[in-house]
């Protein structure tokens, strides 16, 4: 896939950058922000800059993805557990 140039506007400000991601992952990386920010509007909109709300913003995001990444080990790691034990109990009736 080709990279393309990327617009939305935040805060009053447009940003702009270049991608090959599929056009739907883009808008949803963009929607995921804004919403993450929206929720956040009395900071957004107090005397904070920007870009420091941005920031603020991406590290929300990324303690939401840290937590359910280790969520997901957790659940792998239980769902192992799971299988190996169905293996065994099938393993001990075909004996």
């Amino acid at each position: 896939m080709q990279d393309r140039l990327v617009r939305f506007n935040l805060f009053g400000q447009e940003y702009t950058f270049y991608s090959d991601a599929p056009e739907e992952e883009v808008e949803s990386a963009i929607s995921l922000l804004r919403h993450e920010l929206e929720g956040h509007e009395k900071m957004s909109r107090s005397s904070v800059p920007s870009n420091k709300v941005l920031v603020l913003g991406c590290l929300r995001m990324a303690a939401k993805y840290t937590q359910l990444n280790r969520e997901y080990k957790e659940f792998r790691q239980a769902q192992g557990h799971t299988v190996a034990q169905l293996i065994d109990k099938v393993s001990i009736a075909l004996d």
